[in-house]
């Protein structure tokens, strides 16, 4: 790490915020089949389950609109701060619930954190890092998300022995403690450097410059440098000020929200929340019998997307984002694809006394589809998972980037809600079709990344206004953007030269 050990360090600690959405999402998926939880909530159907679930989803679009304003106003570290206080009233809530109403509400206050906090901390993240690993530092939040997922399976998996209404009500509870965590480890990590510019809090700034590229030293030439493009950044911004949100649908920034909705909506239309909210479910319908077999296997998925995420961690600034999101579309697709095959050649449908559907899937086709699905996963993780998230936080000037972010983190929480919502009553009513709708967005998305999504590794913040005033159409606009490149590589040298001189 070497010099970026302390931006590594307060980026990892922010991550923490994902951390808490990936545990929901694990924690809520499992329960979801337990016997005790099934009987103190008088066993949801499809559409209640898909209610419960959704809720939190719907919170979190509530917060992310609220967020760009809490961040803006108050400090990305602020809101990250506030956002864990009322995550830890949702939690407790949940946890203490007396009847189905009461879990709701709780799920829906949670939301709010996770919504402030899913924008607030990819933002955080991209303006403390320097161009060269800010896709790494972002790509932290979702490896955190894996994180979540993956201890809350297991603990679930664990719970689950347990022979009383202790065995949802821990697991629920334990979500309390990563908050309180991240929300103490803030209060020793500094503010972001460009919010403290735009503040007009310029000594302080650079503080944290020294702190995160120089081991400390103010003057440092990398600090001073990096200071000034900020200062400049800024004063140019404030010359083209967004005043408000309907500012954001003006040109020339449109382009860039309606890019940064777009990715954040794709991200879910991948499909990847109904493997991981459905997945006990999902197995079980692919003949994997009995209590335990369809937890372990989703034990299994949770290890598959956390694994998967690291290669992107640690090549996601080599690879590039718009490579990587099409393969990642295409692995998708193809896994997508084939489970429909193996799903509606060979299902035959029965149901159980409660309801529940059987596909009765051979068992040949029954394990070529639950390796398709843990495929899907490592497709998903290594793509659209972290990069879902570091795109956006990437493209936007300083003075709207709260906003913008807002605006697009809010696209995923809408589209999540709405999956959420649907999915247990589509993965009843159409199975193996719904696999084949995933299929044609993922084979759809490649076309969409490859038309109009211009490649943002390794350009500072700064370096967004050049890359995204061309053509909207990506693919045609390269040359253009190799010639930037030109004439700064001329400029740098220039100056290189001059010092030598």
């Amino acid at each position: 790490m070497g010099k970026n050990t302390q931006t590594y360090l307060v980026g990892g600690v922010s991550a923490i915020g994902g951390f808490l959405f990936g545990y929901d999402i694990g924690v809520i998926s499992s329960i979801l089949e337990m016997d005790y939880w099934k009987l103190y909530f008088h066993n949801p159907g499809s559409v209640g389950v898909g209610v419960i679930v959704s809720l939190l989803t719907a919170g979190c679009f509530v917060g992310s609109l609220c967020a760009g304003w809490i961040a803006d106003r108050f400090s990305r570290k602020r809101a990250i701060m506030s956002a864990c206080v009322v995550f830890c009233l949702g939690a407790a809530i949940q946890c203490g619930s007396r009847n189905r109403a009461m879990l709701i509400i709780g799920r829906f206050i949670a939301g709010l954190g996770v919504g402030v906090l899913s924008m607030s901390v990819p933002v955080f993240q991209s303006e403390i890092a320097p161009p060269h690993i800010r896709g790494r530092l972002v790509s932290l939040q979702q490896w955190a998300i894996t994180w979540g997922i993956l201890v809350a399976f297991w603990i679930d998996y664990g719970c689950h022995f347990i022979d009383s209404h202790a065995s949802w009500r821990i697991p629920i509870g334990l979500q309390i403690v990563p908050a309180v965590i991240l929300f103490v480890s803030m209060i020793f990590m500094p503010y972001s450097p460009r919010w403290l510019v735009d503040n007009d809090r310029i000594d302080e700034a650079q503080k944290v410059l020294a702190r995160l590229r120089s081991g400390g030293d103010i003057h440092a030439p990398e600090v001073m440098e990096e200071l000034e493009e900020i200062k400049e950044a800024v004063r140019i911004d404030r010359e083209t000020a967004v005043r408000s949100y309907t500012d954001l649908l003006r040109v020339p920034i449109r382009r860039r929200v309606v890019l940064g909705v777009l990715i954040q909506a794709l991200q879910q239309l991948t499909g990847i929340n109904v493997s991981m909210y459905f997945a006990t479910s999902i197995f079980k319908q692919a003949g994997l019998s009995g209590n335990n077999a369809p937890l372990l296997a989703q034990g299994v998925n949770g290890v598959v997307n956390m694994l998967a995420t690291v290669p992107a961690i640690l090549w996601i600034d080599r690879w590039g984002r718009r490579k990587t999101l099409m393969l990642g579309s295409l692995g998708c697709g193809i896994t997508y694809f084939i489970q429909a095959v193996a799903k509606g050649a060979t299902q035959h449908k029965t149901y159980d006394e409660d309801g529940s559907l059987n596909l009765n899937i051979p068992k040949g086709p029954s394990y070529l589809i639950i390796v398709m699905m843990y495929l899907f996963v490592a497709s998903f993780a290594m793509s659209w998972g972290p990069i879902g998230w570091i795109y956006p936080s990437e493209i936007f000037p300083m003075r709207i980037r709260s906003k913008a972010n807002s605006i697009t983190t809010a696209s995923n929480w809408i589209f999540n809600f709405v999956i959420g919502l649907v999915s247990p009553i589509l993965i009843k009513k159409i199975t193996w079709g719904l696999d084949l709708i995933f299929a044609i967005i993922m084979f759809s998305s490649i076309a969409i990344v490859y038309l109009f999504y211009p490649e943002t590794k390794n350009r500072s913040l700064e370096d967004m206004e050049v890359i995204f005033t061309g053509s909207i159409w990506s693919h045609k606009d390269r040359k253009r953007i190799a010639q930037y490149d030109n004439a700064n590589k001329v400029h740098e040298d220039d100056k290189i030269n001059s010092k030598d001189f």
